[in-house]
């Protein structure tokens, strides 16, 4: 990555903390920023209108999932994944490689990449560093993860450094065909492994960087281990990042675990956790998240939380959401959804107005003794 691409403006005198901005062929994100999840070319419940009026600056999108279903060729057909979803933002794809490898009995790793039986078909398939790099250019995704492995929770020392090596292996391979095959206007990131072993996250993390990606992330965190784990990973491996360019924890998570790892110098966040747990009646506000569908709201007539700005809250009151989701009705989980991806957008700004403003750690302070006070 040219260094114009990722600029830092700002730093926390008193946290790791950072305001910066990342330039890409659709559009300049203000960092730190959060990826709703979009597996399928969409956002359950949502669709892109939502998006843009909530202020999404970026959506995440799944390599595996949409080489499976509904093809390349029909993306392709389309003019990529931002013409098929009508997304005309920036897009993260990640590799498909955390879904392959959930397939414990359908696939199998060699030094090749991984073999694998579709879950939709039981088709037979081979992801090689290659391949996933040539799925992503039809794609045409503005940030692309490599092929890498994740090493499950919890996982024995032999399992976490053969996930360490076969990760490094392939991240040569990747960034050589991407250098010779790929846009230039699509951002690599290398993936810092290592599960739960201090010495190798720090090897995993030379290793990686020393490679020279545009930017970095870390994976094989939120795979179940508890949280102290996932903040010991990201301590461990955020001196080792360089400073100029964007960093990024895959797959976490909730409001005050992505308010405490932006303190640690942490660019970037995705987690399904706004949409999956809105499904399920779970809704989130600065005084924690509460259950919805919980009897003591069924005739609550505030809105699901009374300091949010989003249409929901403007319009609909919890009983009437409790209603919705207790009757099973589509709209309930839409509405709730909305709300929750709403909550994590806004975090995001206020976050980064703290940063702009000089004040992020009493900001953080703030929020995670109201986040914690009341969580029923």
């Amino acid at each position: 990555m040219k260094e114009h691409h990722f600029k830092i403006q700002k730093k926390c005198s008193t946290t790791k903390a950072r305001l910066g901005s990342l330039k890409t062929a659709h559009g300049e994100i203000a960092t730190p920023f959060f990826m709703p999840v979009g597996t399928h070319a969409t956002v359950k419940g949502m669709c892109s209108d939502d998006l843009e009026q909530i202020g999404s600056q970026i959506v995440l999108s799944n390599t595996y999932h949409l080489y499976l279903r509904p093809g390349l060729d029909v993306i392709q057909a389309s003019g990529g994944l931002h013409g098929f979803m009508n997304w005309k933002r920036p897009i993260l794809t990640d590799s498909g490689g955390y879904q392959v490898f959930s397939l414990a009995k359908l696939r199998k790793i060699t030094d090749e990449g991984v073999r694998f039986r579709s879950h939709l078909d039981g088709s037979a398939h081979l992801f090689t560093p290659e391949k996933v790099m040539d799925i992503q250019k039809v794609l045409g995704s503005d940030l692309m993860m490599p092929l890498d492995v994740c090493a499950p929770y919890p996982c024995s020392r032999k399992e976490a450094e053969r996930s360490v090596e076969k990760t490094t292996s392939w991240a040569r391979r990747t960034l050589e065909y991407y250098r010779k095959n790929q846009q230039e206007h699509q951002i690599l990131f290398g993936i810092v492994q290592g599960s739960v072993y201090d010495d190798l996250r720090k090897r995993s993390a030379e290793e990686i960087t020393g490679v020279g990606f545009d930017a970095y992330a870390i994976g094989g965190v939120s795979v179940g281990e508890p949280v102290e784990e996932m903040f010991k990973a990201i301590e461990c491996v955020e001196p080792f990042l360089p400073d100029k360019k964007p960093r990024y924890v895959m797959g976490i998570g909730m409001p005050d675990q992505i308010v405490k790892a932006v303190s640690c110098g942490i660019d970037m966040f995705d987690t399904c956790i706004p949409t999956r747990y809105g499904r399920h009646g779970s809704a989130f506000s600065r005084k924690g998240r509460f259950i919805i569908t919980n009897m003591k709201y069924s005739a609550d007539q505030k809105p699901v939380d009374e300091g949010c700005g989003c249409f929901v809250c403007k319009r609909y009151s919890r009983a009437y959401i409790r209603h919705l989701l207790r009757s099973s009705e589509i709209l309930g989980l839409r509405l709730l959804s909305y709300h929750n991806v709403y909550f994590y957008i806004k975090l995001m700004q206020d976050i980064r107005h703290a940063l702009a403003e000089d004040c992020f750690k009493d900001f953080m302070t703030n929020f995670l003794n109201e986040y914690y006070a009341q969580m029923t």
